[in-house]
Order: C-alpha cells, then sequence, then structure tokens
C-alpha cells in the first residue's frame, strides 16, 4: 500500500475538482462528454498526476481514452493559469477499472438472486 501525504492527498483533491469543471465548461472535444473523474493520485515529487475516468458507455471507452489524452496540454495549460501552484503537474489519464468490477459483481449477485428464485 502507497504511503500518501497530506498535502499529496490536497493536490490530487483540487486537481480532480478543477479537471472535472475544465471537462465540463471548457472542453469542447465530443469525445469527452459523459466522461466522470473518479480520482487524482499525485507523486511524491508534485510532478506528476494520474487522473482517473469512467464512462458509463463501454463502447466509448477508447474514444474517451483518446479525447482526454488530446486535451491533455489545454488541461496542463488551464490549470497552470487557475491554480496557485508552484509546479502543476503533468497530467496523463487512465480509464479506472474499479466500476467495471463493481458492475460485475453487481451482475454475480443478481444472478445469484435469480437462482435462488428459482429453487424456491
Amino acid at each position: 500500500m502507497k504511503l500518501v501525504t497530506k498535502r499529496q492527498a490536497r493536490v490530487g483533491d483540487l486537481l480532480r475538482q478543477t479537471i472535472a469543471e475544465l471537462l465540463l465548461r471548457r472542453v469542447k472535444d465530443p469525445r469527452v462528454e459523459g466522461v466522470t473523474i473518479t480520482g487524482a493520485e499525485v507523486s511524491v515529487d508534485m510532478k506528476l498526476c494520474r487522473v482517473f475516468f469512467c464512462v458509463f458507455d463501454p463502447g466509448k471507452r477508447e474514444q474517451a481514452q483518446q479525447g482526454l489524452d488530446s486535451t491533455a496540454g489545454f488541461i496542463h495549460h488551464e490549470l497552470r493559469k487557475e491554480l496557485r501552484l508552484k509546479h502543476v503537474p503533468e497530467v496523463s489519464f487512465h480509464y479506472d477499472r474499479s466500476f467495471d468490477y463493481g458492475t460485475k459483481i453487481d451482475e454475480l449477485l443478481d444472478k445469484l438472486d435469480k437462482d435462488e428464485d428459482k429453487d424456491s
């Protein structure tokens, strides 16, 4: 388990919120519509930030990744303008697989529930 400092957590939360707002209000790329920013992890040296996202339509995952990758420079530029940080981390986007895992668990539980109803 990684040890995260309070500063890393605060900066990560600030970046997550700001990036989510930028995607909603300023980014015009249609590929990023419906993207939800789920988290951000900042490196110890505060130079890199891994931003996690999910999309509710699994078919649009690759398209969303391409859209986010193409807007990374714009987002970094806007973060530098909006945030009062000595150094704004470089942002990279990564798909958050935890939602897929949760959906799979829900499907398995539903299947078990239906199997129990058949047996009764």
